[in-house]
């Protein structure tokens, strides 16, 4: 299987690498593995800002961490040298979610680009260990960031 055969059905195109908001690395390698700094959500090149529970429902949570996962992609193709073919699996993610104290889906939430990563890298590849925390804020207000670990060839 084709990482880009996949993306291209999905009708998805990678963004470049973003430049970092503060002071850290947009990814980092140590052996196979490769470590993708958190990605807060975006909409038209603008922080997806919203509270899950509050002003977002988990339908559009989801729509969000599948944007999220799309901007990971691109930096992880960046790390891996252009050829996401070398993606040997998605390791881990870390989502966090912006939500009220009493919201409870924030796993669901994440589900938005956990699928996606399946999507794209197949049931084998893309099945991913996970944690979904709910917070009380993230970065520019956005509603979730999520952070990627991948394991490459």
């Amino acid at each position: 299987m084709c990482i880009y055969d996949q993306l291209q059905a999905l009708n998805i195109e990678l963004p470049p690498v973003r430049t970092p908001a503060a002071a850290y690395a947009p990814f980092a390698q140590t052996g196979q593995l490769v470590f993708i700094s958190g990605h807060t959500a975006s909409k038209n090149g603008q922080p997806w800002t919203g509270k899950l529970g509050k002003t977002m429902d988990t339908a559009e949570g989801q729509q969000a961490a599948r944007a999220v996962a799309i901007d990971l992609m691109g930096t992880l193709q960046a790390a891996v040298g252009g050829d996401l073919n070398r993606v040997k699996r998605i390791v881990k993610l870390m989502s966090l979610v912006n939500s009220t104290e009493d919201f409870t889906e924030q796993h669901l939430v994440t589900n938005g680009a956990s699928e996606l990563l399946a999507q794209v890298f197949g049931p084998d590849k893309g099945a991913h260990a996970r944690s979904a925390f709910g917070v009380a804020q993230v970065p520019r207000g956005a509603c979730v960031e999520i952070e990627l670990i991948a394991e490459v060839e």
